[in-house]
């Protein structure tokens, strides 16, 4: 038997079985450190037997993928090491903040001790090199199992009627679920730190542009303030996982749960324009976040509440003041960057910026993006006495972009999906997946592009975004958390056709996978008795707002 390795280079399996015998020598003299693979576009432990003529593709913490197994590795290791000093521990996995994640125990106090107890125990256990090994069991044999042991260990997983197994990692005694491939064994995740963090802990792990060591800690005080609150109050509506979700709409509640997350919704909303309006010398209102956030909607309800408070909002667009195509910088590619800083002609911006605010009429530009040209038509622009100036861009947190309006006279709002919501106690929601399904959804909608074509160019978003977004986020005088925990319920109907189109003939197809398998563990609302003035209907269709 062949695999394929390498484009189109044959390897023979010769008598072993298992990838991580039949590449020996190719993983052991790798210079990144091998986690994991992909046999025929789909992600695959080392331990993976593959099939004839299969292709091979190996996998290290650089990429996406591999990434995710390393956490998910030293999360494992991380609750064995709770369980065996502190087995009573409500130890819960919570949000990502700068290569690290953010995890509480909810029924003790975290104390330096402990966790310095914990990261030794850790550290024994990788320098053991205990084998990590997935048993599969039916469905009558996980019940009897579960009756056996008492445990709430990826028991989620009795109630999701699209799988026929229940799955269960062990390594050496201890057990438990946890969402996707793992390492074959404990020594893949040497790299590691725990701190004691708030009122919890962080367990951090290298970055994909630094594999081999710790990067310093950046701190995110206001993004994680957000992420407590909404997470303190999912709590109090008895909601922070995907099974008490799905109870609450099994027992016929979702119009409820509805009401109440888009009550949260607008009640924020309604904070962030007080806060405007009671600020007498705000000028600017300056909007920015990552891409699928709903910053459209979120603008337009903010400029209702706003208007309640008896300010016009008024609107500029950033797109519209590009410097020429020639003077566009270029991208490491030689290809035209239209996301940095230096794309935007910020000496015109700034100039009619301070015109408007002077109380002075300006001549508004045109952008024309086939010519590469602005293109005046006899616009003109000019601020009343109650009106007040609401600019949503990629840069609007960089005070470089408003660099001649003064820093009080600008109120800056960050926003993004941040779900707080988690597959069970072990296992997170990454807010860039809620975000992707939301744009696979809005792509295919609106903007004529399938699930494929949103895949491809996902990465070099999300690079524009930790280049552009992220660094200036905690400049924001507001963040507004545009997640709502039914979401993923709505959005299921209209995701899991789109991705279940990619065959294993893309490479994004294991991404797809993935997605797919986690959308089936949610219960499907009704997508009429999503509100028409809902942030969601953005993405899905049929809001009373205009795009």
């Amino acid at each position: 038997m062949k695999l394929v390795y390498k484009g189109d280079t044959k390897v023979e399996m010769g008598e072993h079985k298992k990838i991580v015998d039949i590449f020996k020598n190719e993983i052991e003299n790798s210079k990144e450190e091998i986690i994991a693979c992909k046999c025929n576009n789909k992600v695959r432990s080392l331990n993976y037997e593959p099939e004839e003529g299969e292709k091979v593709e190996f996998l290290d913490i650089s990429t996406a993928d591999g990434m995710r197994i390393y956490v998910r590795g030293l999360l494992l290791i991380m609750s064995k090491a709770f369980n065996k000093l502190y087995p009573d521990a409500l130890l819960t996995v919570n949000y990502q903040l700068s290569n690290a994640t953010f995890c509480q125990i909810d029924n003790m106090k975290t104390t330096e001790e402990m966790i310095k107890n914990v990261s030794d125990e850790m550290k024994k256990i990788i320098d053991a090199n205990y084998d990590i090994n997935k048993v599969v069991m039916t469905k009558e044999e996980a019940k009897k199992f579960y009756d056996k042991e008492q445990t709430i260990r990826g028991k989620l997983q009795l109630d999701n009627k699209d799988k026929d197994t229940v799955s269960l990692y062990f390594c050496e005694d201890y057990y438990n679920y946890f969402y996707g491939v793992m390492p074959i064994s404990t020594g893949y995740t040497k790299i590691f730190d725990l701190k004691v963090y708030n009122n919890g802990f962080l367990i951090r792990y290298p970055s994909r542009k630094n594999p081999n060591k710790l990067e310093e800690y950046k701190e995110n005080k206001k993004l994680l303030n957000t992420l407590q609150e909404y997470e303190d109050i999912h709590r109090v509506l008895g909601i922070n996982t995907i099974y008490k979700l799905n109870k609450e709409i099994l027992n016929g509640n979702e119009k409820e749960l509805i009401l109440l997350a888009e009550a949260l919704h607008e009640k924020k909303i309604s904070d962030i324009a007080d806060k405007i309006v009671n600020k007498n010398d705000v000028k600017v209102v300056l909007i920015a976040g990552p891409s699928s956030s709903g910053k459209t909607t979120f603008a337009k309800r903010l400029g209702l509440q706003l208007r309640l408070n008896g300010l016009k909002p008024v609107t500029i667009s950033v797109d519209n003041y590009f410097v020429e195509r020639t003077e566009t910088p270029l991208d490491e590619n030689g290809n035209y960057n239209f996301e940095c800083l230096e794309a935007i002609d910020l000496k015109l911006f700034n100039h009619d910026l301070i015109e408007l605010l002077k109380g002075n009429e300006i001549l508004m530009p045109t952008f024309n993006f086939k010519t590469g040209h602005k293109e005046y038509t006899g616009e003109t622009m000019k601020l009343g006495k109650d009106e007040i100036l609401v600019i949503e861009g990629i840069h609007c947190l960089n005070d470089e972009l408003t660099s001649a309006i003064p820093r009080e006279n600008k109120y800056k709002i960050y926003i993004s999906n941040l779900t707080v919501l988690n597959i069970d106690y072990f296992n997170r929601i990454s807010t860039t997946d809620s975000r992707l399904i939301r744009r696979i959804v809005r792509d295919y909608k609106f903007r004529s592009y399938n699930a494929i074509h949103t895949l491809q160019i996902w990465n070099s978003v999300n690079r524009g975004e930790e280049q552009y977004i992220y660094p200036f986020q905690e400049e924001a005088d507001s963040m507004f958390n545009t997640s709502l925990v039914y979401e993923f319920c709505v959005l299921k109907k209209f995701a899991v056709p789109l991705l279940e189109s990619i065959n294993s003939s893309y490479a994004e197809y294991s991404e797809a996978r993935r997605l797919l398998e986690f959308l089936k563990y949610f219960e499907t609302i009704d997508i009429e008795n999503v509100p028409k003035n809902s942030l969601l209907r953005e993405f899905i269709g049929d809001s009373i707002f205009e795009y």
